[in-house]
């Protein structure tokens, strides 16, 4: 508050933040990526506070076609929100993002692998397959080796190796 007479200072006057995306650098993102993505977080964050709350989040999730319960909303923040403030903030919205396209990444290096195995193009890994795979790489398997390899892949058990199968075997954490 301004005393008697002093003059009452001025508001200060907010200068719009400009965004860097160099200090949100992440391995695999560029610059535009990490653009485009600040864009569609200013979307969700329709305060500007610079988070994204339950409310915001709801809002945003309703727009895309989604009804998501309070339960569901809760449960996302509670998964995103790593510094417990409640809220989502750039660099958790931003590393939730990253691992969603480092993800889509990884499925399609492994289709590029299935595809060196399926090479006559059958849309499955046999045991013809694998033969001639071993054999390229000096190794010597019995039918007996190869079959099995191909049982512990194979999830409906019609003796050969899809995508999706592929797939589920080259991201597990631990064999069978």
């Amino acid at each position: 508050m301004a005393g008697r007479g002093q003059p009452a200072k001025p508001a200060p006057v907010s200068q719009p933040k400009v965004f860097n995306p160099k200090q949100y650098e992440r391995p695999g993102l560029t610059e535009d990526e990490i653009e485009e993505i600040k864009e569609a977080f200013d979307l969700f964050d329709s305060d500007g506070s610079g988070t994204i709350d339950p409310a915001e989040l709801k809002s945003a999730m309703q727009s895309l076609g989604f009804e998501a319960k309070n339960q569901t909303i809760y449960q996302m923040i509670s998964d995103l929100d790593k510094d417990g403030s409640g809220a989502i903030d750039f660099d958790e919205f931003l590393d939730m993002m990253t691992a969603r396209m480092s993800d889509k990444d990884t499925k399609e290096d492994i289709n590029k692998v299935f595809r060196l195995f399926d090479d006559d193009k059958t849309g499955y890994i046999t045991i013809k397959n694998l033969r001639r795979v071993a054999k390229e790489l000096g190794e010597t398997m019995t039918d007996e080796e190869l079959m099995e390899m191909i049982e512990r892949a194979d999830s409906d058990g019609d003796g050969q190796v899809s995508t999706e199968d592929f797939y589920n075997i080259m991201t597990k954490k631990a064999f069978p």
